[in-house]
This record gives C-alpha cells, sequence and structure tokens, in this order.
C-alpha cells in the first residue's frame, strides 16, 4: 500500500487486543493496525508523533471502544491511498451498523458489484484502517469467521465486544 502523502505521523499504543499502530496524514486517520497484522504497510520515514491531535483522538477514541463506553467513533478518516474500488468497499464497510454483521456476498451486492466477491474480499482484507472500519463485521455466507488481518481470535473478540458474535 502506497501513501500519496509525504508526511505520515504515528502513534502507537496498548489495547485490550495487543499493540495497535495508528497512522495520520494531514487529511486525517490513515491507519489502524495492530502488531502483526498482515498487510501492514512499510512504515520506513514515518515520523512518530505522539502529541498529534488527530493520533492522540482516535487512541482516545479506541481505548473508550475497548473498554466499551464507545461504539461509534468520529475522527477524520484518510482513505485516499487505496484504488477507487477499494475506496468504495471501505466506504460500504462504514456503513455496516454497530452489533450487526454482513457476508461479502451481501457486501459485493452493496457496492454494486454482486460478481465480485473475491475481490470485495481482498478490498476488505487490505482495510488499512481496522477496527474504525469495520471490516471484523464481514463474515463469510455460512456466518463463519472468515478471514480478518489482525487475525481470527481478535475478529472473535471485536464482534463479541459488539455483541455481534455469531
Amino acid at each position: 500500500m502506497k501513501f500519496k502523502s509525504s508526511t505520515i505521523h504515528t502513534l502507537h499504543f496498548d489495547s485490550a487486543l495487543g499493540g495497535i499502530t495508528l497512522a495520520a496524514t494531514d487529511q486525517g486517520l490513515a491507519g489502524v493496525w495492530f502488531d502483526r497484522q498482515r498487510h501492514s504497510p512499510d512504515m520506513t520515514g514515518w515520523q512518530r508523533n505522539d502529541d498529534h491531535p488527530v493520533l492522540r483522538e482516535a487512541a482516545r477514541q479506541l481505548a473508550d471502544y475497548f473498554a466499551g463506553r464507545r461504539q461509534h467513533f468520529d475522527l477524520p478518516l484518510d482513505l485516499s491511498h487505496g484504488t477507487a474500488f477499494q475506496r468504495s468497499v471501505w466506504r460500504a464497510l462504514l456503513a455496516i451498523p454497530t452489533g450487526q454483521t454482513t457476508s461479502y456476498g451481501a457486501l459485493s451486492a452493496g457496492v454494486g458489484k454482486p460478481a465480485a466477491v473475491r475481490a470485495v474480499g481482498a478490498a476488505v482484507g487490505r482495510n488499512p484502517i481496522s477496527v474504525i472500519v469495520p471490516c471484523h463485521r464481514v463474515l463469510g455466507s455460512d456466518g463463519s469467521l472468515t478471514g480478518y488481518a489482525g487475525g481470527l481470535e481478535r475478529k472473535s473478540a471485536l464482534l463479541e465486544l459488539e455483541g455481534a458474535h455469531p
């Protein structure tokens, strides 16, 4: 994943589900990755900035979420570094309500590409803003826990936290 912004700010913090790296551009929050998550970008040259206002607010809201005090996030997001198709899938993820799930097939139909289930699944897997852009709410057609770049154990824990565990 290539970021178009020349300056990427980062902050790392510990959560109930392990370490998380946050990234922000001038446009907003651009990344939320668990430690050892698949598809994490090369962060060479990124600047650690524990005082960045978007990163501090994202860390605060995520801490509240993991503590069960928050269900919705209110942060500026920068999804500009994905393809147009990926961005359409990531925006569709934002429409899945807390406590609910959908299937890859339903998500594909929702973005107007009902035959593109695998491509939608790949875009979901490349979602750069875990938890906040809720890719964990997408399940297999039979309701099974399938694919999550942060690991199925984390996916299960996130769904349980939201009261949506299958």
